[in-house]
């Protein structure tokens, strides 16, 4: 026959006459606090290795917790065993995984696989040994409590030593490797926190397993919601993304579980105690509210006064774009009509040297009216005030206008162009005169920084998509400038040794245009000297 400890059955697992209330107070909102924040961070981390592990290490905890209530009011003595031996599983394993969550944060990468090896070979005897007594060798019916043997009363804590130490390790290693000030501050106050939280956890079963006062060692599990909310902040602002929300929200869901929680709690002394800590966590919340908003107002202010500032600084940019545009524009058309009338003998008979010079003086007018032009239309396009005429056009017909216009000024340079375009349809929707302007710019672009060779202009269809592609035997991409391709104003670091004209705003006005068209622009390099190919993506109608 079974022998049960000395008060009545337990109600809903969790229910009797030996668990104090009190502990309704310090265990259920720790709990949920710790969920909702693990599951907080885990779906605002984007499900990440870091929000992950929190989440994991909330989960055990919370049922540490459940299982320390079950054990309060149970009187029968396997359950004891059981849940007490389930409470020794899990209070090692939250060291380890508060260990891997510090690594995490401060290394940014996952351990090794022998760095994981190593730390479930220290765990291991805990798991092999659990159902022996070198864990629990029985019960004490006196007040239904575990005999504890070496396994629960000294190893457990060898292994949680271990790791407090390597932590502290950890953060010695991470503050040494980096000089950013802000780092070296996020390495230490997390990994304090992370210790913090481990020792505020561990109070309960090193406090009880050494003076066997449980009662008093259940006070630690109050502040473990603060500790969670600390480690959440700072995986928050890791990911930065919206840390003043994500404060507000968990202090007022902290405070609103600190007052629900009074409602468990009849012993009056005991509602004074919880009613002090709750002040406390009133005033805590309150001043970091008010010094929240204090900041965010002062902030608003400013960027309402940067703002009216930067309003200002862009009319004024405007102003003098159009200032210089029509003085500049002028003088190059001004410019143009004299070389133009020196050619056409308006100013007298002039030998071929002048009419020469004077032809080279129209080109680097054209050249300088159609820069303007382009970085107005690049402007213009920026701001949505360039209407497109979207009807189906032929791209095929477009190609080969453009290959008509461009072959000579390619033999020009001793290029070959060769065109390969099927005997297909290629029906889109799109403006003609922008869409020729994208397809000419990158075969001019091709011909710019192509030094011998060939430049080949393909058109294929790829399922609902037609792609047009530009390959070159020239200078070739290199990594660094792939970067700001297609950026308003970027240019390869060396593009004007081969073409002084370059402005970088060529390609970004391509991909304006076909962007407008629903379609993508993008370029392909194996590296310097090693040719380039360009490609624009429009859907077929």
């Amino acid at each position: 026959m079974m022998q049960f400890c000395p008060w009545e059955q337990a109600q809903y697992f969790v229910y009797s006459s030996n668990i104090p209330t009190l502990f309704f107070y310090s265990h259920i909102p720790a709990v949920i606090i710790s969920l909702l924040l693990g599951f907080f961070i885990f779906f605002k981390s984007g499900k990440s290795r870091l929000g992950q592990t929190l989440l994991t290490i909330n989960i055990l905890f919370s049922l540490w917790c459940f299982f320390d209530l079950i054990l309060w009011a149970t009187n029968r003595p396997d359950i004891v065993m059981f849940f007490w031996s389930m409470q020794v599983l899990i209070e090692p394993l939250i060291y380890l995984l508060g260990f891997y969550l510090a690594y995490l944060f401060i290394k940014k990468k996952d351990l090794s696989f022998r760095a994981r090896l190593i730390g479930i070979l220290i765990y291991l005897p805990v798991a092999v040994l659990l159902s022996t007594k070198y864990n629990l060798s029985g019960v004490d019916l006196y007040d239904c409590t575990a005999i504890e043997g070496f396994i629960a009363q000294y190893f457990t804590y060898i292994i949680e030593f271990v790791f407090i130490i390597l932590i502290l390790i950890l953060m010695e290693l991470g503050y040494k490797n980096t000089t950013d000030k802000i780092r070296q501050k996020e390495i230490l106050t997390f990994g304090t926190g992370v210790i913090v939280f481990l020792l505020a956890f561990s109070w309960g079963n090193l406090i009880g397993s050494f003076t066997e006062n449980w009662t008093l060692a259940q006070a630690g599990l109050i502040g473990m919601p603060l500790f969670v909310g600390f480690l959440s902040y700072h995986i928050v602002k890791f990911h930065t993304f919206n840390v003043k929300l994500f404060g507000a929200q968990a202090l007022v869901a902290g405070l609103l579980f600190a007052v629900l929680g009074i409602l468990f709690i009849r012993n009056i002394e005991n509602v004074r105690i919880i009613t002090l800590f709750t002040l406390f966590l009133v005033s805590i919340a309150g001043y970091s509210l008010v010094q929240s908003v204090k900041r965010e107002i002062e902030r608003k202010e400013e960027l309402a006064k940067l703002n009216t500032q930067l309003e200002s600084l862009i009319k004024q940019r405007e102003s003098l774009m159009h200032l210089i545009t029509h003085k500049v524009k002028g003088s190059f058309t001004h410019s143009k009509y004299i070389f133009a009338g020196i050619l056409d003998g308006s100013f007298g008979e002039v030998n071929e040297e002048i009419k020469k010079r004077a032809t080279q003086g129209i080109d680097s007018d054209d050249t300088g009216l159609k820069t303007i032009d382009l970085i107005l239309n690049t402007t213009n396009m920026q701001k949505g005030l360039i209407k497109y005429d979207m009807k189906p056009l032929e791209l095929r017909s477009i190609v080969a206008l453009v290959d008509g216009e461009k072959k000579g000024r390619a033999e020009e340079k001793g290029l070959k162009l060769e065109t390969h375009v099927p005997t297909d349809t290629f029906t889109i929707l799109g403006d003609q005169f922008w869409i020729k302007e994208a397809v000419s710019n990158l075969v001019e672009n091709s011909i710019k920084y192509t030094l011998k060779g060939t430049i080949n202009i393909n058109l294929e269809k790829k399922n609902d998509k037609v792609l047009f592609s530009v390959t070159d035997t020239g200078v070739g991409i290199s990594s660094e400038d792939k970067k700001v391709l297609f950026t308003e104003g970027g240019r390869g670091k060396d593009s004007v040794k081969v073409n002084v004209d370059s402005t970088g705003y060529g390609l970004y006005s391509v991909k304006l245009i076909i962007e407008a068209h629903k379609g993508r622009v993008w370029a392909e390099s194996n590296g310097e000297e090693q040719g380039s190919t360009f490609f624009i993506e429009l859907p077929l109608v």
